[in-house]
């Protein structure tokens, strides 16, 4: 049985831990109320968007804009990959990360892929076991706004343009409530129109004005920056609702594990009385023989 002072101190240390979670969990709950907003207005927009550029598919005969809709001989991949810049939020990055790596072995088997990390835990892992690593947006979260989400949906469409990767994919946690996020690969390009609401068999003639060339090649990036900064704004509300999750129940588990101790600290304190009592008691036997 531990001596007294042991248990002391792990009862002080369990209980300082239990701050130190507690604390985590309310600024975790704050930040994900903001970003729950974000995401749930955002998801409208961006949804009616998806089902414009499927209903626009059929009506593009822009050069610069088939691009973006005409499948290539897949040799080069980009994964963005997109992670937390901490830790201590369940398994959050670890299933983003193994979904990178069967995604790697299995879709893209054979095939040179790209890592674009944006998030400090995805970026430091695969630099670590020595993958193709682009590091430009890793520090996004750290300021997440729609200018940075752009920024980000125009470097992938330039990218892709170029001809520097031939698809591009998006590897991230969806959110779906605060105790439940939904780990996702979405093919981002090219641009397949069954996932933004499916290709209508009928011929769409629609009317432009001004023009459509004007309006489509306006159009269809946003659409795409849009979508880019929608699955950013879902990664973020999904890693603090994971890290909330992660605290309160870190949090429990130290009051569990202080219940115990103090049943320790009891039984210890108790036997070390009654190991003095004997002793008193024996030694006025000693005497009084």
């Amino acid at each position: 049985m531990a001596n007294l002072k042991e248990v002391r101190t792990r009862i002080s240390s369990v209980t300082s831990t239990q701050q130190i979670t507690k604390a985590m969990k309310l600024v975790s709950a704050t930040k994900l109320r903001r970003a729950q907003n974000a995401i749930l207005q955002m998801r409208p927009y961006a949804e009616k968007l998806n089902g414009i550029l499927g209903n626009l598919a059929d009506s593009i005969e822009i050069d610069s804009l088939k691009v973006y809709f005409e499948p290539r001989e897949v040799k080069n991949v980009l994964l963005v990959v997109l992670t937390s810049d901490r830790g201590l939020c369940g398994g959050f990055n670890s299933n983003v990360i193994k979904l990178t790596n069967s995604i790697i072995k299995e879709k893209y088997a054979g095939k040179k892929v790209t890592i674009l990390a944006v998030g400090k835990k995805g970026g430091e892992y695969f630099s670590r076991i020595n993958a193709s690593v682009n590091n430009e947006y890793r520090d996004t979260f750290l300021n997440l706004t729609a200018g940075s989400g752009f920024e980000l949906g125009n470097y992938l469409l330039e990218a892709y343009k170029s001809g520097s990767y031939d698809a591009i994919d998006l590897v991230y946690n969806k959110f779906k409530n605060a105790a439940t996020v939904i780990l996702t690969n979405e093919p981002f390009l090219p641009i397949n129109p069954e996932n933004f609401g499916g290709k209508s068999k009928q011929v769409n003639d629609y009317i432009f004005e001004p023009s459509n060339e004007e309006i489509l090649e306006s159009l269809i990036p946003r659409i795409l920056k849009t979508q880019v900064y929608r699955s950013l704004l879902d990664s973020f509300a999904s890693e603090h609702g994971a890290r909330m999750v992660a605290m309160d129940k870190a949090t429990d588990n130290a009051g569990e594990l202080l219940k115990t101790l103090k049943v320790e600290y009891n039984r210890a304190r108790q036997a070390a009385i009654t190991t003095e009592i004997s002793e008193i008691v024996s030694g006025a036997a000693a005497q009084e023989g």
